[in-house]
């Protein structure tokens, strides 16, 4: 019998919890019967929410906790002091090993903190990245850091390399994959002091493959499988990604019901239509993991829905099954030393 995997899941954080994350979380354990999901939160509350549903009450557990962390609370200090909120008692499940991996759409602030204090970083890794997947033209692209550290250096991004290529090579089965640093043009004297400093690195780096450059208009043409950058530019591309998506989207949208001819023409391109935009909408690919802890943390978005609550939870049985931290330790700590 396959091993299961135990997913603790935060059922109070996001603006739609608890109910689009319960419901996510019944949609994963249905689609997958290898997981097992700890929803924790307000006890009654949950309950309250699940008894709206059918589900396998053998795979899903209520494990109570009576805080929560909201996204305005300075996240040291609700970490320290908010012991039994629904991050903090999820954290410990993974630091505890009652747990392989820990799913959150509550604040990013308090999750970051958290996974560093409470579950730990692997030994040798100087900084955890938060590292979404992306829709490309091609596929996707793992892009490394967009949110844990706004300040990093050059041994940081070769080490963000490193974990962004075993990621991407056994979780999405992209062999050598190819990996680039986000920059403001091909030619490698351009960028700031960071990007100078941290491009004949990679360079020189044979652990991974890596490429050079890529602008922001490349990103989504899939010109690269890892994408480097500090937290700062990360955020900002990931941001920028999710508001033009949108924006398409809207435009497509509307653009279709102007007229007669054009609502006919949609109703015929209708289904090609829906598949593209769903292949190209983030929450496809479920949250963002941080890598290099002692155990799996996922970040979703503030207003994941359950679908991408399920992507999140169904993303670390691939986590677990391919021993991703195991191999971060082997490709990136040994290869250091």
């Amino acid at each position: 019998m396959d091993e299961m995997t135990k997913v603790a899941v935060d059922a109070m954080g996001g603006d739609n919890a608890p109910a689009e994350i319960v419901k996510g979380a019944i949609e994963a354990v249905n689609q997958n019967s290898k997981i097992k999901v700890y929803l924790v939160g307000k006890q009654n509350v949950i309950n309250d929410v699940l008894s709206q549903h059918t589900y396998n009450k053998e795979r899903i557990e209520v494990v109570n906790a009576e805080e929560v962390i909201d996204t305005a609370e300075p996240p040291v200090m609700a970490i320290r002091k908010k012991k039994d909120s629904s991050i903090v008692v999820a954290l410990n499940l993974v630091k505890n090993n009652e747990c392989d991996a820990f799913v959150s759409a509550g604040s990013s602030g308090a999750v970051l903190v958290g996974g560093q204090l409470i579950v730990g970083r692997i030994k040798g890794i100087e900084r955890p990245p938060l590292a979404p997947l992306i829709p490309t033209e091609t596929g996707c692209s793992l892009l490394i850091d967009c949110g844990a550290n706004v300040d990093a250096r050059p041994s940081h991004l070769v080490q963000f390399a490193k974990m962004g290529s075993v990621y991407m090579e056994s979780v999405m089965g992209i062999p050598n994959p190819k990996v680039a640093i986000v920059n403001i043009g091909a030619e490698e004297e351009k960028g700031n002091a960071l990007v100078k400093d941290t491009f004949p690195l990679l360079k020189n780096c044979p652990d991974i493959h890596f490429i050079g450059s890529i602008e922001a208009r490349d990103i989504p043409t899939g010109y690269a499988d890892v994408i480097v950058c500090e937290a700062f530019a990360g955020n900002i591309i990931l941001k920028l990604y999710e508001g033009v998506g949108a924006t398409l989207i809207k435009k497509v949208k509307a653009g279709m019901m102007t007229s007669l001819r054009s609502k006919i023409g949609a109703l015929l391109v209708k289904p090609a239509l829906k598949k593209t935009l769903k292949g190209f909408s983030l929450e496809e690919y479920g949250g963002a993991p941080l890598l290099g802890l002692n155990g799996l943390v996922v970040k979703t978005h503030g207003s994941s829905t359950a679908n991408e609550i399920k992507n999140s939870i169904l993303q670390c049985v691939t986590f677990k099954e391919q021993k991703i931290n195991q191999k971060i330790k082997e490709k990136v700590i040994l290869s250091d030393s």
